[in-house]
């Protein structure tokens, strides 16, 4: 496992547009279906997420939690919310559509999960670990790139024993839903290097 750093793509970048599966309806989903025009929503955050990732798997209740919260219980939150999977299943067939959809369902995820088979969709965002967080407001504007909070996985030789708050990236989601500009010190998100596909 190698501790990977998020690029800390610049403040202001366009969401690059997508179309993928959802592993849980089968349906291709694309940027336009989550926050269509003239949508009331604040924003999407699009999380990059896999399954056997200790980084994720230490966080992943607090993802259900912010899906809950966020995007509701009945899609109607202020937030729209996907997670994209995209490692190569043929290294990680751990991180297959199968296992991504029992992770989502034994978790309760209500957003969600598309696999990038291609990796197009990973390299278009510049994520470069997972969990991987990027924050648009309504005009698909970056205004968050970074770590969900200070909690990291404890390990025998790195991790610490702080709780998984969600912390940063709730500031960042409250903070546009209030109309305020993007936050300030905004820390890169510490996980696993997303397994690029062998040339």
């Amino acid at each position: 496992m190698s501790r990977t750093e998020s690029t800390m793509v610049d403040l202001g970048t366009i969401a690059p547009d997508f179309a993928l599966t959802d592993v849980l309806s089968g349906r291709t989903i694309s940027l336009q279906d989550l926050l269509p025009d003239h949508s009331p929503k604040s924003g999407l955050l699009v999380l990059f997420v896999c399954v056997h990732c200790p980084y994720v798997q230490h966080i992943e209740s607090e993802l259900a939690r912010i899906g809950h919260d966020y995007l509701g219980p009945d899609g109607q939150g202020p937030i729209a919310i996907a997670a994209i999977q995209s490692n190569d299943i043929t290294q990680y067939p751990e991180d297959a559509p199968g296992p991504m959809r029992d992770q989502a369902l034994r978790l309760g995820w209500n957003f969600p999960y598309l696999f990038d088979d291609t990796q197009q969709v990973a390299r278009a965002y510049e994520a470069a670990c997972t969990p991987d967080f990027f924050l648009f407001d309504r005009n698909l504007t970056l205004v968050y790139r970074g770590q969900l909070d200070d909690s990291r996985p404890r390990r025998k030789d790195f991790g610490n024993d702080i709780p998984v708050t969600g912390r940063d990236l709730r500031s960042a989601l409250d903070n546009l839903i209030a109309g305020g500009p993007p936050l300030p010190g905004q820390r890169g998100s510490i996980g696993c290097n997303i397994k690029w596909r062998e040339a």
